[in-house]
């Protein structure tokens, strides 16, 4: 019974740093969590990269302790670094995903038309700070600045400041920092132009 006992925590201890850095990514990027299946894929492969970069580490330190001494490499050493290496792996993968660096590349080079975005209404919300006019139901019309913006469109608020209702001229709503508005209230989003540069 030990024997099964030491070998699950040893299967932990290779496991969780993946596991980890999938937690890291999906706890800083907007995308929508997938199935509890590919979060185990994803987490598998995290597992396997932070194992790669914990051999190459390991690799690393024996050729540096040839000329300086480090200590002695331990399994509490080895997960350690393992847990290091997944959250550096986890914000990494959270950073390329928020702004498209890498798949803007991936684009250039002609691989794919994809974004990093999880959907085209989050790329622009991202990619256009600038005043909008919100159409909401009923005819009505609201402009102002997206402080805060929902990651999909059907759920969520809009926090807009300085706002003002559009009716025949702008009317300004005198007294208010912060409107919310539903995000299902919203049938179009104007992206205006920036003519205050």
């Amino acid at each position: 019974m030990e024997s099964i006992a030491s070998d699950l925590v040893q299967l932990l201890r290779y496991l969780l740093p993946g596991f980890l850095a999938a937690w890291v990514f999906y706890g800083f990027t907007s995308f929508v969590k997938p199935s509890q299946f590919e979060r185990v894929v994803q987490a598998l492969i995290f597992t396997l990269i932070v194992q790669v970069g914990v051999y190459f580490y390991k690799a690393l330190v024996f050729c540096i302790s040839k000329y300086w001494a480090f200590g002695s490499w331990s399994a509490d050493v080895e997960l350690v670094v393992s847990v290091v290496i997944a959250t550096i792996l986890g914000f990494v993968f959270a950073y390329f995903a928020n702004n498209d660096k890498f798949h803007f590349v991936i684009r250039k080079i002609g691989i794919s038309k994809e974004t990093s975005y999880p959907s085209e209404w989050y790329g622009e919300f991202s990619n256009k700070v600038t005043y909008v006019v919100l159409h909401l139901d009923g005819e009505r019309r609201l402009y102002g600045w997206p402080k805060e913006w929902p990651s999909n469109p059907e759920t969520g608020h809009f926090s807009i400041q300085q706002a003002s209702w559009i009716v025949d001229d702008e009317v300004p709503l005198i007294g208010v920092d912060t409107i919310l508005i539903p995000a299902k209230s919203v049938q179009m989003v104007e992206f205006m132009e920036k003519t205050w540069e």
